[in-house]
């Protein structure tokens, strides 16, 4: 058995509290895909980051083709064949393609453009690329970006990829064509390492999958003896059910009625056109869309935190008022909530626009009351046990509810921000990505929270990346593109593909797909 990479006992922590991975010792072969699989926090990027040169590990060695070797950077690293593509993607915008894979060279290497043209496309038509050499980076759809990075490194010569999350947010054609890609590469007897969460997509493309639990290492699996089940209970350390909830909608009631939701960001290039729909309270109506199509500023607008254009409305049903419909449109954020309105939104950016990093939960719970003004003598006990339940329901790791929440990991201060918003009963809640950076079981958690919320009579808006979880918990999906409503279809009745068409090809006008 020929090992691309053995990594015995290895080690490391971050400071005296924190210990990322600990004794861990696995291989990986060469010309296979392994999946690396484990819950948030279990040490799966810490590990690869190490093979890759951005960390040194504290004990243990790493081998590779057998020999002992140190890898003190990203430098060593790619002198014994090694390459990471990052979540992130380290670009220059205003460069093209091919002036970005040049800016990788070597300074021993000789510069010489036309050389690298013609060594990326053959790149290209070894491994079934598609990339336009002279395509400028901010032109680059995301696919597009990730298969530059891929490049990139296989210019320098890499024969053992690691690709940290890379469907991320990719819709399923795409991830379809980057699968062939990396099937193209085991054949080439390239080792390929993928970090994950989809455990449908860990069975249907890697040979081997590894499992991390609390940064310890469990075991690694053929992948076809493997099921989602199983590996659900090796990365979690017990049997969980794998089922989202969704309950039948039972006489719904407009909430919320947008018209003709026309926003210009700052740089006045139009972002959302001339959106219109209706939710319901007593549903879940999904989002769905390629990252940066309008998604976070359609949340926004509603929430009072964006200035639509002129002809753009936003009208709010509340409970008990529902035959006085309140126009929000231009509306603060705090004027909407002095209205009696109750909406809540889980934004994306969790510590810069939901929660203060420096103030523990209790202090973040009592947030929208320092808004209306601060009293000299307040109220601690109800934002205390609203702290307290949320740790208990949600499982937040924390050393106290008084911890400042930028202490916490991603994950709980995920938690925080979505146990504070179903506290306050909302009539609409707004969730942009709920789950991010939450393990499986938690994000489970989640779906129910959100399904009970629904069930309560919550007019309930989810944005997410996967349109697995998607289709199985939401009752309808609007599907946005380029801006545009591009369709709304049936939760219980469409497809991954259906959806993945309708992200990436806008329809013409008068067109209709609802």
């Amino acid at each position: 058995m020929a090992y691309a990479v053995q990594l015995k006992n290895i080690t490391k922590a971050f400071g005296k509290n924190v210990i990322a991975n600990k004794n861990v010792s696995m291989d990986i072969r060469r010309g296979e895909i392994l999946s690396l699989l484990g819950e948030n926090g279990s040490g799966k990027t810490t590990l690869m980051n190490m093979i890759a040169g951005i960390y040194y590990p504290d004990e243990g060695e790493i081998l590779i083709d057998g020999k002992p070797v140190e890898i003190r950077s990203p430098k060593d690293a790619f002198s014994y064949g090694i390459g990471m593509i990052h979540q992130h993607f380290k670009l220059i915008d205003v460069f093209s393609a091919i002036e970005n894979i040049a800016l990788g060279l070597d300074k021993s290497e000789k510069f010489d453009m036309k050389e690298v043209r013609r060594k990326t496309m053959e790149i290209c038509e070894k491994y079934h690329f598609d990339l336009n050499p002279d395509q400028k980076v901010y032109e680059m759809s995301v696919s597009q970006k990730q298969t530059l990075e891929i490049i990139k490194v296989l210019y320098r010569g890499a024969q053992i990829l690691i690709l940290d999350e890379p469907t991320a947010v990719l819709t399923p054609q795409e991830t379809e064509r980057l699968f062939d890609v990396i099937r193209n590469m085991k054949k080439d007897n390239k080792s390929v390492i993928i970090i994950t969460h989809k455990l449908h997509e860990v069975l249907e493309i890697s040979d081997r999958v590894a499992i991390l639990r609390k940064g310890e290492y469990i075991a690694t699996v053929d992948t076809a003896e493997a099921t989602e089940a199983s590996l659900t209970e090796m990365m979690v350390g017990k049997k969980i059910e794998l089922n989202i909830r969704r309950s039948e909608v039972k006489n719904p009631v407009k909430r919320l009625e947008v018209r003709h939701l026309t926003i210009f960001n700052q740089e006045r290039v139009k972002v959302l056109d001339n959106v219109s729909f209706d939710a319901y309270g007593g549903e879940i109506l999904g989002i769905a869309g390629i990252s940066g199509n309008g998604q976070k500023e359609l949340l926004e607008a509603i929430a009072g935190l964006q200035e639509p254009e002129e002809d753009s409305s936003i009208s709010f049903y509340e409970k008990g008022k529902e035959n006085q419909p309140m126009q929000i449109v231009g509306q603060s954020a705090r004027a909407i909530r002095n209205a009696g309105i109750h909406l809540a939104f889980v934004p994306e950016d969790r510590l810069g626009m939901g929660l203060v990093g420096s103030m523990g939960m209790t202090g973040n719970m009592m947030l929208k009351s320092y808004a209306n003004g601060m009293r000299f003598l307040m109220d601690f006990k109800e934002p205390r046990e609203m702290a307290e339940r949320v740790v208990e329901e949600l499982d937040v790791k924390t050393p106290s509810i008084n911890t400042p929440v930028s202490r916490l990991s991603g994950g709980n201060v995920q938690k925080v921000l979505v146990g504070r918003e179903i506290a306050e009963d909302p009539t609409v809640l707004m969730t942009a990505y709920a789950v991010r950076g939450l393990d499986i079981n938690t994000s489970y958690t989640i779906y129910n929270l959100l399904d009970e919320e629904k069930c309560k009579g919550a007019a309930v808006i989810y944005v997410g990346e996967d349109l697995d979880v998607l289709i199985d918990l939401c009752d309808r999906i609007l599907v946005l593109c380029g801006g545009k409503v591009n369709g709304i279809v049936e939760g219980r009745k469409t497809t991954k593909e259906e959806v993945g068409l309708l992200m990436t090809n806008l329809r013409k006008e008068g067109d209709s797909h609802e």
